[in-house]
């Protein structure tokens, strides 16, 4: 077993992979940037590295500086988490290169995994069903127009390097596709460097569910069962679940699901921890999406649900170790949620809120899960993600796991800075949500919030009056937005 790790990553991630590394009593390394010297990944861990400025090209994304920071502190592995060089087969390959253990698949699992149009192939070969599309990437529209008009409209354009959203878009009509095939290799080209586009069919209002594998160096492969991903914006996910409430009605599509996440990821010569995402349609047939070679960030909800730490398993998987468990072992008991909390107005358009967290109150008690990684008096910095923390629960039932996230959420205050902690109030109250009704366009249908409440607007009348009795004229807007934010959980709950 290694007696150092380096953990490439900041944040909750980080804090959630060093608590991992105290149990099984291996020393944990941060690295850091300069925004995040007071970091809370940088005061939980046993050692830490600072590995460049603030902006994450030249820090957390620097895969020379990196490795410097696991050769200086004697590092014999490093965990990357999710995110930044998380499924950079580059760095994968550095990492062998360099002598250190990369926590996570082979550099060219990864390649191959990475390419759309190549991880499609593979699971077409190994029997997985797929959407239909283009075999290749593209550069040219005249070839995506040529397969719109043979599969018909709607279609889906997607970067054939792509994640997280960027480079799709959604075309319905030949008069458009022009215009957003451009829009989209433009795109994909800034995030991924590679211009090259696919087309599929679309599916309409799709469910997205994945299925978490574990395989070890050896052969052996098991899945953990799937993960309901389905509520997402802007094609990000950001509330989930396990089990999935179709798939519990439906035992026997967890089987297949599972099988067919198998057969692709074997296609790769995958191993350690890894994610196969299927969308369902309206009759419950699923298509093979595509594989994250990498821990998820909502592994919490299967852990739950399992009672497996998967970053100790990863660890394990990545020391050589046998993956003693057997498909018969795994077992999921209950239900869990999972929330993530992010520094962001829901009511302007969700715009990233960075700033200074001047009063925090966090969500405790039986079934609570919190991975955070922000305290009082930290700031929030602009140059990264704002994701604060992921709130999880779990429940005997998903009707009781639904009433303790609402509970625990009505626990949880930050000051300081906007979140989206009253959006997921309105999403798990949601009819739809309750009868398990979900797809990936649910938040569409969301009725929005009104502008402003008597109640709220009476507390703001009691703020002004108060600064206006108080405070020169010329300051009085200024300060009345100051004490908005010191007090704006009065206005949130």
């Amino acid at each position: 077993m290694f007696r150092k790790i380096l953990v490439a990553n900041r944040g909750e991630i980080a804090v959630r992979i060093e608590r991992t590394l105290r149990e099984m009593e291996i020393t944990s390394v941060a690295v850091y940037s300069d925004a995040d010297r007071g970091a809370l990944h940088v005061r939980k861990a046993d050692e830490a590295a600072h590995v460049g400025p603030s902006p994450s090209r030249d820090s957390y994304l620097n895969i020379e500086r990196i490795l410097e920071a696991a050769h200086r502190h004697d590092a014999e592995a490093i965990h990357p988490g999710y995110g930044f060089l998380s499924e950079n087969a580059d760095f994968a390959a550095a990492c062998d290169g360099a002598g250190i253990v990369f926590i996570g698949p082979s550099a060219e699992s990864i390649r191959r995994m990475g390419s759309k149009t190549e991880a499609r192939r593979m699971a077409r070969d190994a029997g997985a069903p797929i959407i239909p599309g283009t075999p290749e990437g593209l550069l040219d529209p005249k070839e995506a127009r040529d397969f719109a008009g043979a599969c018909g409209y709607p279609v889906m354009l997607k970067a054939v390097a792509g994640g997280g959203g960027k480079g799709m878009r959604r075309v319905d009509c030949a008069e458009d596709l022009d215009a957003e095939f451009r829009n989209a290799s433009s795109e994909a080209d800034r995030a991924f460097g590679d211009a090259r586009v696919y087309v599929e069919k679309l599916i309409e209002n799709p469910r997205h569910i994945e299925i978490q594998l574990l395989g070890d160096r050896h052969g052996h492969m098991i899945h953990l069962g799937e993960r309901e991903c389905s509520i997402q914006r802007r094609h990000q996910k950001i509330l989930e679940e396990c089990p999935s409430p179709l798939v519990t009605l439906n035992p026997q599509m967890r089987h297949a699901m599972g099988a067919a996440a198998i057969r692709s990821a074997r296609a790769a010569g995958y191993y350690n921890a890894g994610t196969v995402e299927f969308l369902v349609d309206a009759d419950r047939n699923f298509y093979f999406l595509e594989m994250n070679t990498r821990l998820q960030v909502e592994h919490p909800v299967t852990e739950l649900v399992t009672g497996l730490d998967l970053v100790r398993l990863q660890i394990e998987i990545a020391s050589g170790s046998h993956l003693l468990l057997q498909q018969e072992d795994v077992t999921w008991r209950g239900a869990a949620i999972e929330c993530r909390v992010y520094a962001e107005d829901p009511d302007n358009q969700f715009f990233p809120s960075p700033g200074q967290i001047t009063k925090l109150a966090e969500p405790s008690g039986p079934g609570v899960r919190l991975d955070s990684g922000v305290y009082p008096g930290w700031t929030v910095p602009v140059e990264y993600d704002p994701m604060l923390s992921k709130l999880a629960v779990w429940a005997s039932t998903r009707e009781n796991a639904t009433a303790r996230m609402l509970r625990a959420l009505s626990e949880y205050r930050v000051a300081g800075i906007q979140t989206n902690l009253r959006f997921f109030e309105r999403i798990l109250k949601d009819p739809r949500f309750r009868e398990g009704d979900l797809h990936t366009g649910f938040l569409d249908a969301l009725p929005k919030l009104p502008v402003a409440t008597p109640a709220h607007n009476s507390i703001v009348e009691a703020v002004l009056r108060e600064v206006r009795q108080n405070t020169p004229p010329k300051t009085v807007a200024s300060t009345a937005i100051s004490r908005w934010r010191e007090n704006r959980e009065q206005f949130f709950r």
